[in-house]
């Protein structure tokens, strides 16, 4: 990998961990409730996105540092994970926040005083796991939306296996 784009994606991961921080404190202080009203509507999603933001960014610092002490950043298609992944951590952290919110991931929230501390942590855990998270999302996903041909086989299997003659 070039050494500009190394510098590069450096400096797009600082400015996107860094900013972030920035940005939740703006958020917090009201400075653009005048400017912007809608702001004060998603106020509790901006906290999410980019506590997302946070999470991500770190993850992928920490993976690009790691990955450049040991020298091995020599694939040209690693770039895209280092630039994109915090992106989709984003976002990513807002849908599970309003997922487990919305009780269909059977979790609770607890609130301290009014403030969502859990709820912008789970979002900060969500954008530094995002990989993870979502492979149990596709999983959570494949239970949900079986198809009847799916829970056909799978109910067929099950009861083959519970009529068995047991040893």
């Amino acid at each position: 990998m070039n050494i500009w784009v190394k510098a590069g994606i450096l400096l797009y991961l600082s400015l996107l961990f860094f900013g972030s921080f920035i940005a939740i404190g703006v958020v917090w202080t009201g400075t653009l409730d005048d400017k912007f009203p809608f702001i004060d509507d998603i106020k509790i999603f901006l906290y999410y996105f980019f506590a997302g933001s946070i999470g991500g960014s770190l993850r992928h610092l920490y993976m690009f540092c790691s990955h450049y002490m040991k020298d091995e950043l020599n694939d040209y298609r690693l770039w895209i994970m280092y630039i994109f992944y915090p992106i989709f951590a984003t976002g990513t952290a807002v849908v599970a926040v309003t997922l487990i919110q919305s009780g269909i991931l059977l979790i609770e929230f607890v609130d301290f005083e009014d403030t969502p501390y859990a709820q912008i942590s789970f979002a900060f855990f969500v954008g530094f796991g995002f990989n993870r998270f979502v492979n149990k999302l596709n999983a959570l996903s494949k239970d949900i939306f079986k198809t009847n041909q799916q829970q056909t086989i799978y109910t067929e299997e099950n009861n083959d296996n519970s009529q068995s003659p047991s040893k």
